[in-house]
């Protein structure tokens, strides 16, 4: 004999299907690791911030529960019943009134005022003794300029742990947006204005992050990353950067070469190396990152690659597949020519 599922039973068996994958979509967000979660704050500014969301969705819960539980005992306190009377009209209620027009403003006042005075401790002068840095977006890649140190390095900005860091950020071509969410903040960098940001990071870390304004082709692959050391890490830092190249060992032909064919000059002359990138001592191209202390850091092309060999490689056969869109062109090296570039480039600590 065949028993069919009674309506009601079927509806039980519907809502029990949807909680479970409810609680299976939760379950599984939970599992993995988000390192660009703004959840996991690691600064003051983006405590602060973590703060002013936790404060509002909390009255947000608070709103749902009470405007659910009127629902739900509407609902199931007048329905329908059989041989019931029609229920009885009431037209206006003052009190009613007088109580859902108060509600809603109370819950702004209580969200209002925590926001106002977050945006007025994120929007305050930097410290005098902020570190000072000149942020400047590229397509598709970051700048970085430390006036006080006599520093520029591109894509990893390298700050102090605990110590407050202004950035004043513009752009080179259109806007992009500056943003690494477990430090906090987010900052448009339009072109011809300078907007400021201050953050802290209070441990050190890698902090990842990206531009956040679509700009263009490789918009997605416009990353950066934020790497917070301790006072003599960075101070290490600062002095590798400060230093000049090392020179090039008499006897290493290999790395000889490789400068060499960095500074041949190539037609037409946008593909010569020396026209876009600066090194200190041998070019001053202000197209492309300075590549002065470019084996300090862990990526290239603004974060898509590791600055491996293979890294290095891939992106010297062919920039614009890597990045589409890039202003770097597609130049006919040989397999020679490659590996005494990498060679040399991978000097340059």
């Amino acid at each position: 004999m065949i028993v069919s599922a009674t309506p009601k039973r079927s509806r039980s068996l519907l809502l029990a299907s949807v909680a479970m994958l409810a609680v299976l979509a939760v379950g599984a967000a939970c599992g993995s690791e988000y390192p660009q979660s703004t959840l996991h704050p690691a600064g003051e500014l983006a405590e602060s911030i973590d703060r002013l969301y936790r404060t509002i969705f909390w009255w947000a819960v608070a709103v749902f529960v009470v405007v659910e539980f009127g629902l739900l005992f509407v609902i199931l306190r007048y329905r329908e019943r059989p041989d019931a009377p029609a229920p009885a009209h009431v037209h206006g209620s003052t009190v009613l009134e007088i109580a859902w027009t108060l509600a809603p403003a109370v819950v702004l006042v209580f969200i209002a005022v925590p926001t106002i005075q977050t945006i007025f401790a994120t929007e305050g002068r930097p410290p005098p003794d902020a570190l000072r840095v000149e942020v400047v977006g590229h397509q598709w890649w970051w700048e970085y300029r430390y006036p006080d140190l006599g520093v520029v390095t591109a894509n990893e900005l390298h700050v102090p742990v605990e110590r407050p860091v202004a950035l004043a950020m513009t752009s080179a071509d259109v806007i992009h947006s500056f943003w690494a969410p477990r430090l906090g903040g987010k900052r448009d960098v339009v072109p011809g204005r300078t907007n400021r940001l201050v953050l802290a990071a209070d441990s050190a870390g890698v902090y990842l992050g990206q531009c956040a304004e679509f700009c263009g082709e490789s918009h997605a692959n416009m990353r950066l990353r934020v790497v917070a050391q301790d006072s003599v890490a960075f101070a290490a830092w600062v002095a590798g950067q400060q230093a000049a190249p090392p020179p090039i060992a008499a006897d290493d032909s290999v790395v000889r070469r490789g400068a060499e064919a960095f500074r041949a000059i190539r037609q037409p002359a946008s593909n010569s190396c020396i026209a876009c990138h600066t090194i200190e001592g041998v070019s001053g191209g202000l197209l492309g990152p300075n590549l002065t202390h470019l084996a300090s850091r862990a990526t290239i092309a603004a974060g898509i690659l590791p600055n491996t060999p293979d890294g290095l490689t891939s992106w010297l056969l062919d920039p614009p597949r890597e990045k589409p869109g890039s202003l770097m062109p597609r130049i006919a090296l040989t397999d020679g020519e490659i590996a005494a570039l990498i060679a040399y480039l991978q000097s340059l600590r």
